[in-house]
């Protein structure tokens, strides 16, 4: 015989159904689901077929639910803001800076080169391919600001930067209509 789980009274079968209802965010709109469903003396099994959720994750669910209430529910993901990066915006503009110039060894900047530059400023070892990650990083900004500025440098003041949305005839046939209008 499918389960049925006790469900603490946080909140009422309204405010769960209220809650599921008008949740914008789709985990937290499932969360709310299920427990408004299990609240309502649905099984496990029930709710598993009917949110395609397993019944090990809803024990877990129901589990954070049961002794922490509502502020268990949701994506908490997007609370987490990740790693910061290894070198700080400073020490990635000097190192910006370094690969301006050859490298003190000679030839050219590679993986190995930008990670022991890395290690020296960090105080420790930092992998070969932690130093190719950072120069392809490096390279691809400076991509890009090199597309930006040439897109900006070609551009006549007050148009928008990006390709031309008029066809060739028709930039001719306005240029043509606005030498008119100067004479």
């Amino acid at each position: 015989m499918p389960k049925h789980i006790h469900i603490e009274p946080h909140l009422d079968l309204e405010e769960l159904q209220r809650r599921y209802r008008e949740a914008k965010d789709p985990v937290e709109r499932s969360h709310y689901h299920i427990i408004w469903l299990l609240a309502q003396g649905r099984s496990t099994k029930d709710v598993s077929d009917i949110t395609g959720y397993s019944r090990s994750w809803i024990y877990e669910l129901v589990w954070g639910y049961n002794n922490t209430g509502p502020e268990s529910l949701g994506d908490k993901r997007h609370e987490h803001k990740g790693k910061d990066p290894l070198l700080n915006e400073m020490q990635q503009a000097k190192l910006w800076q370094v690969l301006q110039s050859p490298p003190p060894e000679g030839g050219s900047w590679n993986g190995r080169k930008v990670a022991d530059w890395m290690s020296e400023v960090l105080g420790r070892p930092i992998s070969r391919q932690r130093g190719w990650e950072y120069l392809q990083q490096m390279r691809s900004q400076r991509l890009e600001d090199i597309k930006t500025k040439s897109v900006k440098r070609n551009k006549p003041p007050g148009t928008q930067a990006g390709p031309s949305r008029l066809s060739r005839r028709r930039r001719e046939t306005l240029e043509i209509q606005e030498n008119s209008h100067k004479k």
